[in-house]
C-alpha cells in the first residue's frame, strides 16, 4: 500500500511538472514522428484543396465581381461568365422601354486560341467585347486604354496570363504594339491590364464588340451574351429589376450585380464538377488524417494498457485517463499543423507562380485547417479511449 501511495505521489510530482500525454508520445519518438508527419499530410492535402477550390472561386469571379451595372441580363441557359449562351440583342431596346433604366450595354464573350509572339504556341484566351464608349468593368487599366481598341483587330492583353510572354510585354511597354495571330488574323495587342488566369482560360482580351465579331463570324450579330443596364438616378434598382422581369419575355434573367456574382458562386458549387472534386479531396484528407492518428493512439494505448490499470489500481477515475489521450490528441493536432502550414505557403507561393492562379494563405484559411486538425485528432482520440474500458486494474496481478 505504501509503494502505491508513493508512486502516485511520483506521478502527481511528474503530472505537475510535464504534461502526461507529452512523456507518452516522447517515449516513442519514431511514432510520434510518424504521426506528425500523417498529420502534415493530412493537413497538407486538405490546404491544397481549399486552396485551390478559393482559387476556382475567384478566379472564375473576377470579371463578374467587376461589371460596372446596376443590373445584369443573361440567358437562362447561362453556366458561367466563359459559357453565358446568348439571347437577342433586342432585348435590351425592350430593356429601354422600362421607366427608370438609363442605358442599356452588350457584353459578348468566347474563348479563341491564339499563338504566343513569344512561343509561337498556341493557347486559349477569353475574349470579352464591350461597348467602347461605356465601361464594362471597374478595372480603370482597361478603362483608361479602352480607346486603343477601336482599330480593327486591336486588342488589350492580360499580362497576368499563364504562359511566356515577358518578351511581348516589354515590346508593348516600349512600343506601344505587339502583333500576333487569332486564326488567320493578324492582331495587335495595343495595351495592357492585369487580372488573371482562372481554370477555364489562359487569359483575357479585351475588344470592341465590332472586333469581337469579327473573330467570331458565326455567331448572329444580333445576339449577345450579357446585357449591362444602368439605372437612373432617384430610381430603385429592385422596382426597376421587377419591372424589367415583368416586361421582357421569359428567355431572360434580371439580376443585380451582387445576384449575379452569387450565380456563379452557386454554379460552381453547386452544379462545377472540380467544386466536387475539390471538396471531395478535402473530405478525404480529413478522413486520412483520422485514420492516422487513430492508428497512432490506438496502438500508443494499447502499449500501455497495463500503465493504465495501474493508475487505475491507485484510484485514478476513467476521465483522467481519458484526459491523457485527449491530451496526446492536441499535441499531435499542433505539432502536425505547424509544419504543414510551412509546407501549405510555399506550396501556394510555388502554384501561384506556376499556374498564375490566385493562391494565397489567408488566416482565416488557417484558421479553419487548424480547426479541423485538432477535430480530426479529437474524433481520433474518442475512438481510440475505448480500448480504456479494457483496462482492468486485476490485470497488474495476472
Amino acid at each position: 500500500m505504501l509503494g502505491f501511495l508513493n508512486a502516485s505521489k511520483r506521478f502527481r510530482a511528474l503530472r505537475d511538472r510535464t504534461p502526461l500525454g507529452l512523456l507518452q508520445l516522447k517515449h516513442d519518438r519514431l511514432r510520434l514522428l510518424t504521426a506528425i508527419a500523417g498529420i502534415t499530410f493530412a493537413d497538407v492535402l486538405i490546404f491544397m484543396q481549399l486552396g485551390f477550390a478559393d482559387a476556382l472561386f475567384t478566379s472564375n469571379t473576377q470579371y463578374p465581381r467587376a461589371i460596372q451595372a446596376d443590373l445584369v441580363l443573361i440567358s437562362p441557359q447561362a453556366k458561367n461568365f466563359s459559357n453565358l449562351r446568348t439571347f437577342p440583342k433586342r432585348r435590351l431596346y425592350q430593356a429601354l422601354d422600362v421607366p427608370g433604366v438609363a442605358t442599356a450595354d452588350a457584353v459578348n464573350i468566347g474563348s479563341k486560341v491564339w499563338r504566343n509572339p513569344q512561343t509561337r504556341e498556341k493557347s486559349s484566351l477569353m475574349m470579352v467585347g464591350q461597348n467602347p464608349d461605356r465601361a464594362a468593368f471597374n478595372l480603370p487599366e482597361i478603362n483608361q486604354q479602352i480607346e486603343r481598341t477601336r482599330l480593327p483587330d486591336s486588342f488589350l492583353f492580360d499580362q497576368a496570363a499563364r504562359g511566356d510572354y515577358e518578351e511581348m510585354i516589354a515590346e508593348v511597354q516600349q512600343t506601344g504594339t505587339a502583333q500576333t495571330e487569332i486564326g488567320v488574323r493578324t492582331v495587335t495587342v495595343t495595351g495592357l491590364f492585369t487580372v488573371g488566369a482562372s481554370f477555364g482560360d489562359d487569359g483575357a482580351l479585351i475588344t470592341t464588340n465590332q472586333n469581337f465579331f469579327r473573330h467570331f463570324p458565326n455567331r448572329d450579330a444580333g445576339t449577345i451574351n450579357l446585357g449591362m443596364i444602368n439605372v437612373e438616378p432617384g430610381h430603385d434598382i429592385l422596382s426597376v429589376q421587377a419591372d424589367l422581369i415583368k416586361h421582357l419575355p421569359g428567355d431572360i434573367q434580371v439580376l443585380t450585380q451582387e445576384g449575379y456574382v452569387d450565380f456563379e458562386l452557386n454554379e460552381i458549387q453547386s452544379n462545377s464538377p472540380i467544386g466536387f472534386v475539390f471538396s471531395l479531396g478535402s473530405a478525404m484528407g480529413f478522413i486520412v488524417g483520422i485514420v492516422i492518428v487513430y492508428q497512432v493512439l490506438s496502438t500508443d494505448v494499447n502499449s500501455h494498457l497495463s500503465e493504465y490499470a495501474t493508475f487505475k489500481a491507485m484510484g485514478y477515475r476513467n476521465s483522467y485517463l481519458l484526459g491523457i489521450v485527449f491530451e496526446e490528441a492536441i499535441i499531435l493536432s499542433i505539432c502536425g499543423f505547424i509544419p504543414s502550414l510551412a509546407v501549405g505557403i510555399g506550396i501556394y507561393s510555388l502554384t501561384s507562380a506556376a499556374t498564375s492562379l490566385p493562391m494565397a494563405m489567408t488566416v482565416g484559411r488557417a484558421i479553419v485547417v487548424f480547426v479541423l486538425t485538432v477535430v480530426m485528432c479529437g474524433a481520433s482520440g474518442a475512438i481510440a479511449t475505448q480500448k480504456l474500458q479494457s483496462a482492468d486494474p486485476a490485470d497488474i496481478f495476472s
